[in-house]
Order: structure tokens, then C-alpha cells, then sequence
């Protein structure tokens, strides 16, 4: 089971940044980060200044995130807060930006606890309308044209291509279209208490070499030695 963050900073659907969670240190950073206290007589927490522009507040929390992860904090970072170039060993400058969004979300997903996110998640893919398959698939059908338009054997190869591509993300989207909704129905088994976990150890022990006081072997007589023969005598 994921380990749940120590702060979580969302975007709320008003449209207000907040944070909550942390210790001591956790909130000086927040408050280093820009973020302002926000109370009720039940409760407190952190938000972002209002009327900002999301484009600043956003910058605000990545930079709050990145503070805390760097003191050893577990951040939850709402989806569209996060900015700054992410990199890796094959794209060290970061520039595949548009892969970077569907590795954020792949990240998002495995750390996702429960299957209501998980499902949340997997919308952003399967959406017939506005999912990641569909975009591609007319990624690809675009690609297919531009190919054609050379009018040349090789493009006309290339643009076939292309296009089967797109019919195979249209198909296969159309096969997944209520994956989310099945994902969104599945339960994660209870955790056994301890207790039932020692139950079944016991039950699913193998039996040890040893069930009961060892049992006397009863004594047998030692064989009488057979008499020996006599010498035959001969006069």
C-alpha cells in the first residue's frame, strides 16, 4: 500500500491553492513558498494569495513542492500545478515535453490510492472525446496526409502506415471504453489483522518432524549364538 504524503497542494474547482498537512517546518516552508493562512473556528489550513493568475500560482507551488521534497517531505502535487522541465537519462534537456505529460501521469497513477484516482486517472486516456487515444489517433491520421502530400511512393507507403495506426489507438479505444468505469467498481482486499495473520500461519505451518514424546523402542532380545559345532573324532 502507497504510503500517503505528509502535504498535499490541489487546485480546488473555485479555483483556490491550498495546502495541507506538515509539521512545524513543513508550514514555515509553506509560508517561505508565498502560501497565507486561511482559519475557521474548526479548522486552519494554507492557501495562495487569490487573484494571482494561475500561471504564477502555479509556479508558487512547484516551488513550494520542490522545498519540501528536498527536506525529505512526501508532496502530493495536484495535476496542472507542477511546471519547470522535467528530464530523464534519454531526454537530459527535457525537451519531449508532451511525453513528460503522460510519464506525470503514469507517476500519478502509480501513486494513486485509491480506485476512484486510479480510475479519474485512466479518463484522462480512454476519454472518447478528449482522451489521449483519440488526440493520437488524429495525430496520426494528420500524419498520414502530410505523407500523401508529397506524392511520392515512399509517402504514399508512409501514409498507410500512419493511418493504420490511427484506426489500431480508435479500435483499441473503443475496446477499453468502460475500462475506467470497471476500474472505478473494484474493491483492494482488507488487510488480515494480526492476529489472523498468526491464525494462518499456524494453519498453513508445515508439520514439524515431531508430533509427540518420542516412543520407547521396546528391547529385542539379542539372538542366542549358534552352539558350536564338536570336532568329529575318528579312531
Amino acid at each position: 500500500m502507497p504510503t500517503p504524503p505528509d502535504v498535499v497542494i490541489t487546485r480546488h474547482p473555485t479555483g483556490n491553492v491550498t495546502a495541507e498537512g506538515g509539521d512545524e517546518l513543513a508550514v514555515a516552508l509553506l509560508k517561505r513558498a508565498g502560501f497565507v493562512i486561511e482559519t475557521t473556528p474548526l479548522s486552519f489550513w494554507y492557501r495562495l494569495p487569490w487573484d494571482m493568475g494561475e500561471a504564477r500560482e502555479n509556479e508558487m507551488a512547484s516551488h513550494a513542492a520542490r522545498m519540501l521534497t528536498a527536506v525529505g517531505y512526501r508532496v502530493d502535487l495536484g495535476p496542472g500545478l507542477r511546471v519547470g522541465r522535467l528530464t530523464t537519462p534519454s531526454d537530459p534537456q527535457g525537451k519531449r515535453v508532451h511525453g513528460q505529460q503522460i510519464l506525470r501521469l503514469t507517476d500519478e497513477l502509480n501513486d494513486a490510492e485509491t480506485y476512484e484516482t486510479a480510475a479519474d486517472l485512466t479518463e484522462h486516456v480512454l476519454d472518447p472525446d478528449d482522451g489521449v487515444l483519440v488526440r493520437l489517433s488524429e495525430f496520426f491520421e494528420a500524419a498520414a496526409e502530410q505523407a500523401k502530400a508529397s506524392e511520392t511512393d515512399t509517402g504514399w507507403n508512409l501514409s498507410y502506415d500512419f493511418t493504420e495506426a490511427a484506426t489500431t489507438l480508435t479500435s483499441l479505444g473503443e475496446d477499453l471504453h468502460d475500462a475506467a468505469e470497471q476500474l472505478r467498481a473494484l474493491d483492494r482486499p482488507a488487510m488480515p489483522s494480526w492476529k489472523a495473520q498468526v491464525a494462518n500461519y499456524y494453519a498453513t505451518a508445515p508439520p514439524s518432524g515431531r508430533t509427540g514424546p518420542p516412543t520407547a523402542t521396546p528391547e529385542v532380545p539379542a539372538a542366542a549364538p549358534p552352539p558350536a559345532s564338536k570336532p568329529n573324532r575318528t579312531r
